[in-house]
């Protein structure tokens, strides 16, 4: 099968970053809830954000910016789901 390198996903992803994160729901690899972002809890710092599971505190995800570059990582998450209008 031949494939596509990752420039094919610019397009399909653009439909999904668009979108309200906090009222998209997330499972947790922790402990396996599914809850809306909005639910988590919110650690900020210098350093960066960390999102972790409100029902077992494990981290969901992580944000750190730094001038106009910024990094995200959802090593917590097993899958996002969004509602498609």
């Amino acid at each position: 099968m031949d494939h596509l390198d990752g420039n094919a996903l610019a397009g399909p992803l653009a439909d999904y970053f668009t979108f309200d994160v906090t009222a998209a729901t997330a499972r947790c690899n922790g402990c396996g809830e599914v809850a809306e972002f909005a639910r988590a809890l919110v650690f900020t710092s210098p350093a960066g954000t960390v999102v972790r599971c409100a029902t077992c505190e494990h981290v969901l995800a992580t944000l750190v910016e730094a001038g106009e570059r910024a990094w995200l990582g959802f090593s917590g998450v097993s899958a996002i789901e969004v509602r498609r209008a």
